[in-house]
């Protein structure tokens, strides 16, 4: 009887009574539902825009590889694969580096040494993607051309990936400038996850006489794993949808190739090149409808991404 007059006492925000917090909640409510009409609002109109280029042949439209807006010939293949193409690379050399920085300024740097490092890290974060775009056509596409893939060439020139002329722009200088765009974002991540893990845990693996490494191979980094591809999920997303500094170095040309050393195209810059231009209803449509899959794919890795996450959440420290 008691416990029932007691729960009957508490407050609760749908108490007849209490005016303010249910305004409160309403309001937050109403907050967390805007997120969803927003995204349903742009996916509505990016569909009433694009049908005109999907609504005939959809998969022909995906699998297509000629782009013509003179005849009208449009196939979103080649832009959904350079965006594919540059993001893996950009993931392939970014992650190894910003996990191996987290665990150096989280585990072996000395205190003194970790803001004058993790301070320029943060930095990059903040520099605008036209920057990139200009520092990777002035400064790196004729590194690239002079130096990198001449030497890939020579030496791992028995690999389709890496055979045909150094042009210097292409999939290999999109991925590397998109690598260091996202440096930021998967490393400072990874330093507060790995902040985060136990002290007991680490000192429990340094007693039983494991090494520095080992403690961090052992005990660390599984604790960490959810976060840590939840921070490489988080770069991936922006590798994704990044336009200015991919389309200055990518090479802008809507073909498919094996070589990283080839120009190519993606999705975000080939609609910021051509939307300005577009002047049939087919042309705006076929835009629309890339911008569609790019907003399709995003969400596709994401919900992965999530999956992903569920199921490396329970680390052997919890379980």
């Amino acid at each position: 009887m008691l416990s029932g007059q007691a729960a009957s006492a508490r407050p609760s925000f749908f108490n007849r009574g209490n005016v303010g917090d249910r305004a409160y909640v309403a309001t937050l409510s109403a907050l967390g539902g805007a997120v969803l009409i927003a995204a349903g609002l742009i996916i509505w109109e990016l569909w009433k825009s694009a049908h005109v280029a999907l609504e005939t042949h959809p998969m022909q439209f995906i699998k297509g590889t000629d782009w013509d807006p003179v005849r009208e010939s449009f196939g979103a293949l080649p832009f959904i694969y350079g965006t594919l193409v540059s993001s893996a690379v950009s993931i392939f050399v970014a992650v190894p580096i910003a996990l191996g920085l987290a665990i150096f300024l989280v585990e072996i740097a000395p205190p003194p040494m970790r803001p004058l490092v993790s301070f320029p890290l943060e930095l990059l974060a903040g520099i605008p993607s036209v920057v990139y775009g200009l520092w990777g056509l002035f400064v790196m596409v004729p590194w690239l051309r002079g130096h990198l893939e001449p030497l890939l060439g020579a030496t791992l020139g028995f690999l389709p990936l890496f055979q045909g002329p150094p042009l210097g722009l292409g999939y290999l200088a999109a991925g590397l400038i998109l690598a260091v765009m996202i440096l930021p974002t998967i490393g400072s991540v990874s330093i507060e996850v790995l902040k985060k893990v136990p002290v007991t845990l680490k000192d429990a693996s340094l007693a039983l006489g494991a090494t520095k490494w080992e403690m961090v191979r052992t005990a660390s980094l599984p604790y960490s794993r959810a976060g840590i591809l939840g921070a490489i999920i988080l770069g991936l997303g922006r590798a994704l949808g990044e336009t200015m500094a991919v389309t200055m170095v990518i090479g802008n040309s809507p073909e498919i190739h094996a070589s990283l050393f080839a120009a190519g195209y993606s999705l975000p810059s080939v609609i910021a090149n051509e939307f300005a231009e577009a002047t049939s209803a087919m042309h705006t449509g076929a835009l629309a409808a890339l911008a569609l899959i790019l907003f399709g794919v995003t969400l596709l890795l994401n919900s992965i991404a999530r999956l992903l996450v569920r199921a490396v959440g329970r680390s052997p420290a919890r379980s």
